[in-house]
């Protein structure tokens, strides 16, 4: 069975919202540490992730591959307008990863997270990617045209 993505269909949105929210506080119970894609994976890349903690970072790795994958069995894929230049693709990676580590989280920590302990660090954080990004989609899509 396939189910067709409708663009007005907020459950998706929803429904992944509340996994991120569960999977951030088993997280933070079950480990006493906050729950942010940009530490787990720059744990393994720096090597300081390569302790005790190293099976559950890749497990997390792993399932942030698989599961959208997998998913693609039972939703079609809804158009997302990317890009089709490769180079656009892994510029916006790129900067991305390296924005995450300067701002020592990503959205999964500052903004899911952080917001949720009301850490002023996490509010900033999450302001300032906001920004940066409704800045960046003006200046790149509506200015220069590239995405």
């Amino acid at each position: 069975m396939v189910f067709e993505f409708v663009e007005t269909d907020w459950v998706f949105g929803f429904a992944g919202g509340l996994m991120i929210g569960l999977a951030g506080v088993l997280f933070l119970l079950w480990n006493g540490r906050i729950l942010g894609a940009s530490g787990v994976i720059g744990g393994l890349a720096d090597g300081s992730g390569w302790d005790s903690s190293w099976s559950e970072r890749a497990s997390f790795i792993l399932g942030l591959l698989v599961v959208p994958f997998a998913l693609t069995f039972l939703w079609v894929r809804p158009d997302t307008h990317l890009t089709e230049n490769w180079g656009i693709l892994i510029a916006a990676g790129l900067l991305v990863g390296f924005g995450a580590r300067m701002a020592n989280g990503c959205t999964s920590g500052h903004g899911v997270c952080g917001i949720s302990r009301l850490s002023l660090r996490g509010i900033a954080a999450t302001v300032a990617y906001l920004l940066a990004g409704a800045v960046g989609v003006v200046l790149f899509r509506h200015i220069l045209g590239v995405i």
